[in-house]
């Protein structure tokens, strides 16, 4: 009798390990098939399969009170039966906490946003295809046409000067005005960052070409640039508004004019061609609410969810979406100068080359 409870036992077991993976590998199949679904009755597939889930898990670099509270209230508001819950970080830490859970094969996060997780998401392999709709209203250079990244919100590179201790008139207006010996020591930039010295060299290399670029770094290395060391590049315009420092370059644009117009003696100047990049968004392998998941990204990538963005001074990268007004003559294409679009796939195969050069020629 016990042999046989035993036996039965094992079968049960074995035919549950059977049924939970052929129930995890249909499911794996549904959700790709969810992501990728651009069939005429896709809203209501997405609301069905979202009201069974009821929830979605947001991690992002957003600031919280600036922007993913509000997002989340007007997202809860659209779809009141999915509880969205957030998570925020800088996008290194989520990139080690997605990399982390990703190896565990437990996702957490069902959207992951943020500056430099398409880069990530290239780099580790950890993305899936998804499509949304609304991606028709982002310009195409923007976008992946396979659908392994979408952006979110824009990066745009300037210098910033104090505007007490440099007029207008006399401040650089092109890379080779930064190589005119009053500025010699006068200069900072954000050496540590990936989006500092790293992306401001990635830029002319892509823009000029190598011959052109090395050319041009060597001679501005004779600038003497003072490495800033902090991780922040918001605090290095702080330093220029303090007039520590009389110029930096490779900084956020839009931050010199948020704090400029709260009185701070500090402005952006545009050289061409500006660096641009893109915060992304991805979905992760695996992922628990797929559903939820694809009516997020929608919702961010949509008119509504921009402009929520660019009323929390973010700039949006849909070109029907307006920047707040204070922000807007710093969008190159506004204010008639060249961009270089640096996307995800370029970052990862230059940022190491161009970390190198700036090793040795500027540390």
């Amino acid at each position: 009798m016990g042999v046989a409870v035993l036996r039965t036992g094992a079968l049960a077991l074995a035919a549950f390990a059977i049924a939970t993976a052929l129930t995890a590998a249909a499911f794996a199949q549904t959700a790709d098939g969810i992501l990728t679904y651009k069939g005429p009755d896709r809203e209501q597939k997405l609301l069905a399969g979202a009201k069974q889930e009821g929830a979605v898990v947001f991690y992002s670099g957003m600031i919280v009170n600036q922007a993913l509270r509000p997002v989340t209230e007007a997202f809860e508001r659209k779809y009141p039966f999915i509880k969205m819950t957030f998570w925020r970080a800088d996008s290194e830490v989520i990139a080690t906490k997605v990399a982390a859970e990703m190896r565990a094969h437990n996702p957490a996060g069902d959207v992951i946003e943020g500056t430099g997780i398409g880069e990530m998401a290239v780099r580790e392999g950890i993305a899936q295809p998804a499509w949304s709709p609304q991606t028709d209203g982002i310009p195409e250079r923007l976008r992946d046409p396979r659908g392994l990244w979408a952006p979110t919100r824009m990066s745009y590179f300037s210098i910033a000067y104090n505007t007490r201790l440099v007029a207008a008139a006399d401040a650089p207006k092109s890379y080779d005005d930064l190589l005119d010996p009053k500025w010699k020591g006068k200069m900072a930039w954000p050496a540590l960052s990936s989006i500092g010295a790293t992306l401001f060299v990635t830029n002319l290399r892509l823009a000029w070409g190598e011959a052109k670029a090395l050319a041009y770094l060597k001679r501005l290395s004779e600038q003497k640039l003072i490495n800033f060391g902090a991780g922040n590049p918001r605090t290095l315009v702080d330093r220029v508004i303090a007039g520590e420092y009389p110029i930096a370059l490779q900084v956020f644009a839009h931050h010199p004019l948020i704090s400029a117009a709260k009185g701070a003696p500090v402005t952006s100047a545009l050289l061409p061609p500006v660096a641009s990049a893109a915060g992304t968004l991805v979905m992760p392998k695996e992922i628990r609410h797929p559903n939820a998941a694809m009516l997020l990204m929608d919702f961010l990538l949509s008119r509504e969810g921009q402009q929520i963005l660019a009323k929390s001074e973010y700039l949006p990268v849909r070109s029907d979406v307006e920047p707040l007004p204070q922000l807007a003559p710093i969008v190159p294409s506004r204010a008639g100068v060249a961009e270089n679009f640096i996307s995800p796939e370029k970052l990862v195969a230059y940022t190491e080359g161009s970390s190198k050069i700036v090793e040795q020629l500027f540390r």
